[in-house]
This record gives C-alpha cells, sequence and structure tokens, in this order.
C-alpha cells in the first residue's frame, strides 16, 4: 500500500527547510556583511587622514609638492606601518632593477666592494664582460674618489649607489693601482650578465670550491655546471661557500639543493592559519662526495636553507659562525599600476624536517670566525689565505684519512703554517641573481 503525505506535512516540511535555508543564509550574509562594513570603515578611516592631512599641506605649504615622490612615500610608509621587518616597497625602478637582477642582468659598472680602515673601497670582485673589467680595474685596486667626492666620508652602499645609474652614462673614479699609483678613469654604466657562482679548485688540493653569492633564476643552472665541471676536473670534495649570501629566489635554492642531496622534502611554508604546504622536493639524484658549508652572520634566509638541508640530509659539515636566522617567506613582490610594486611576508621557512630557524640561525658543525676587517678583505682576495676555507680542508683531509678533526678552529700561526706547507697562490677563478625565502 503506497503511503502518501498529506498537504499539510509537505507545506510544513517545505517552511521549514526554507526557514532553515533563510536562517543560514542570513548568518552567512550578516558576517560578510560585517566584514566588508568594518572592512569598508578601516579604508575610510585611511582614506580621511590622508585627505585630511593633504588638504591642510596643499592649503599651507610654502614649498613644491614632487607628486611622484609624495605617493612613493605614502606607499613606503604603509609597509613601515604593518612592522614587517621583511616588507619592502619598490618604487617603479627599483621593481625593473630587482627584475634585472633576478634574471642575472646588473645596471653599474661591474665591481664589488668593501670598505677598509683607511675609508677607501676596496674592489674585491670584477665581474666578467662589465665595463670595469674592459677598462682594466681589477680586484685589490682601491677606488679612493667618485666623480671626484671623497669616498672616505660614504658608507659602502652610497659608493654602489654612485656607481649605478641611467645606461649609457659614465662616472669618473679615482683608485689606486697595485703599485699605489693614483689614476683617473671613466668607466661607462650598463647592463651586463652577473653570475652569482663563482669557482675553482683549491689550490694545491683536489678539492672543488663553490662560491653562491646569491640565488636567482640563472642560478641553478650556474650552480649544476660549476659542480659539474669540477668533478670533471677531479674534485674529490666540495666546498660551498655561502658567507655574506643574504638569499634570494627559493624556488633557485630549492632547485641548487635538489642537485646535491637524495630524495625527500627540502622545504615547507607554513601560513598565518597553521596550514603547512611543501615547497620543495629533491628527486632520487645526488651528488656523491663530502662536502662543506661555508657560513658567516650575514648567510640568511635561502641560504640559511641551504645549508640547514645539507646538514639535515647528513651532506655536509657546517663551518663558520651562526647564521642570521631569517625564516620566513615573502611574497612575490606584487606589482601596482603605476608600475610600483610590494612584497610582504606570508609565511614562515621550514626545513625538510620541519625545523625553523627564523631568529635562531643556522649552527655550524665546526665554529671559526675571522678577526679583523683587515683579515676579512685579505680572505676575500686570496682564498688560499682565508682560515675557514682552511679549515674546510682540513676537514676533508680527515674524513679522507679516516682522523676525527674535532681541535679547536686553526690558531693565526697555524694558518700561515697552512698557507706555507698545503697551498700555492692561485686564482683561477670563473664566474656567473632575487625573491624569496
Amino acid at each position: 500500500m503506497n503511503k502518501k503525505i498529506s498537504i499539510g506535512l509537505a507545506i510544513t516540511l517545505a517552511l521549514i527547510a526554507m526557514t532553515v535555508t533563510f536562517s543560514i543564509t542570513f548568518v552567512l550574509s550578516q558576517q560578510r556583511f560585517t566584514t566588508t562594513v568594518n572592512a569598508v570603515r578601516e579604508r575610510e578611516k585611511i582614506y580621511s587622514k590622508l585627505a585630511e592631512i593633504d588638504k591642510y599641506v596643499r592649503d599651507n605649504y610654502y614649498g613644491e609638492i614632487n607628486n611622484d615622490k609624495l605617493y612613493d612615500m605614502l606607499g613606503a610608509g604603509y609597509i613601515l606601518g604593518i612592522e614587517d621587518p621583511n616588507a619592502t616597497y619598490y618604487t617603479a625602478k627599483q621593481y625593473a632593477e630587482l627584475l634585472d637582477i633576478q634574471d642575472g642582468k646588473l645596471l653599474s659598472i661591474g665591481v664589488e666592494l668593501v670598505k677598509d680602515s683607511s675609508g677607501y673601497a676596496m674592489i674585491t670582485k670584477v665581474y666578467p664582460g662589465s665595463p670595469a673589467e674592459e677598462v682594466g680595474l681589477q680586484k685589490g685596486n682601491f677606488i679612493t674618489k667618485v666623480n671626484g667626492t671623497e669616498v672616505k666620508g660614504m658608507t659602502k652602499d652610497a659608493v654602489m649607489t654612485q656607481l649605478r645609474g641611467e645606461e649609457g652614462t659614465s662616472v669618473t673614479l679615482t683608485y689606486l693601482d697595485s703599485e699605489n699609483v693614483a689614476k683617473d678613469i671613466q668607466v661607462s654604466r650598463r647592463k651586463f650578465d652577473a653570475s652569482t657562482v663563482e669557482f675553482q679548485m683549491v689550490p694545491n688540493t683536489s678539492y672543488g670550491y663553490v662560491k653562491i653569492s646569491a640565488f636567482s633564476n640563472t642560478t641553478p643552472s650556474d650552480f649544476d655546471s660549476a659542480v659539474r665541471q669540477l668533478m670533471s676536473q677531479g674534485a674529490k670534495a666540495l666546498v660551498f661557500d655561502l658567507r655574506e649570501n643574504a638569499g634570494g629566489v627559493l624556488s633557485s635554492a630549492v632547485d641548487c639543493i635538489d642537485i646535491i642531496v637524495p630524495e625527500g622534502p627540502v622545504a615547507y611554508a607554513q601560513y598565518k592559519d597553521g596550514t603547512v604546504k611543501e615547497m620543495g622536493w629533491s628527486d632520487e639524484n645526488e651528488i656523491d662526495l663530502p662536502m662543506v658549508v661555508l657560513v658567516n652572520h650575514n648567510t640568511a634566509s635561502s641560504a640559511e636553507l641551504f645549508a640547514a638541508e645539507l646538514q639535515e640530509f647528513g651532506k655536509a659539515k657546517i663551518v663558520g659562525v651562526d647564521t642570521y636566522g631569517k625564516g620566513t617567506i615573502q611574497q612575490e613582490p606584487y606589482r601596482l599600476q603605476d608600475g610600483s610594486a610590494v612584497s610582504i611576508t606570508v609565511a614562515s621557512l621550514l626545513t625538510g624536517e620541519k625545523n625553523s630557524f627564523d631568529k635562531t640561525g643556522i649552527s655550524p658543525d665546526v665554529e671559526i670566525a675571522l678577526k679583523s676587517d683587515e683579515e676579512k678583505m685579505l680572505y676575500m682576495l686570496l682564498l688560499e689565505a682565508d682560515p675557514q676555507v682552511l679549515k674546510a680542508v682540513e676537514l676533508l683531509n680527515s674524513q679522507n684519512s679516516g682522523q676525527p678533526s674535532d681541535q679547536p678552529a686553526t690558531t693565526e700561526d697555524q694558518t700561515q703554517d697552512a698557507i706555507q706547507t698545503e697551498t700555492t697562490p692561485e686564482d683561477t677563478t670563473a664566474e656567473q641573481p632575487v625573491q624569496e625565502g
């Protein structure tokens, strides 16, 4: 016998369903409305405050207002106001320069500098194919003036800013050559390819040395090429130098790690709501050689991840001092309508074992610090005079001989002995940029 629902019951059920649907929809709509209203109110407060300041200033300010600069400062001020230490506002020009750097292009004369105790700027690197190389500038030259202005009163960054400029323009430098003779030279500014990877054999050893100055879009291919060339030259071990490497493109660091380590996770992102997302996985291919990673206090972010992963996978010992401790991920810069851009922190960066190094850094397996600015500059010029490189060689020698190497870091006298007995001066450097972790 068929059971029929009465018309009254059907109407009642329909009304109940409508009521429930309406209630849920009303609650959700009310929540959305409240959120929207609050957002609108917050924006109104921002716009109202800016409008009030703008009106007062334009009605009363004695000077002229540069609107383009004003808008840039407003953008920079907003990013500063969110108190994200790693957030950045880029002007349109700065953003265009960042894209060039990420693609391995620089617009300058093509040198890296440090300031010594004399106040002069010592050239520690000349990029191959750069304007600086073309006019004969060399590592070890000291820049004393830029466009007639003494560099003694400038910071290193200020000097580098003076060297950058519009493509096709020139800068006049006064510098001291290898015989301490002052010379004036005019150098043009233009774009040139800037590799972030340099490599050579450590003098008088069978160990390869690879320096990574930053992680750019071109770094993985250059890094892979460097490692393979060193291995083809007979390298029995590898030293990776990440000192002064502040990070760069996170995916590039992950790709470099993948070349070295066996299969497994190499990075995770942990977001504000607690969600954890895999950011990189290494395949089964690996480099099966003894390795050492050199780090210092300025090794940060993606570079710290590189060191941490080689340590976690048991592929390398870390030599140097505690790293910077920047374990966060910044979103790829968001381009605004006027060509400027903003980048903010979106997640915490975790290692493949889901460890965080933010604010703590990575601790070395063997601690050894450089002692003075003069020593640091000398070691930038002479690989065979670098105590941290010598300690890496010592560790690799002990691994090859099967003997432990847990003695204290090399003393100054031991370093000099090592230079005289184990190495011979040689410079066969071959060479090769960021948003990140």
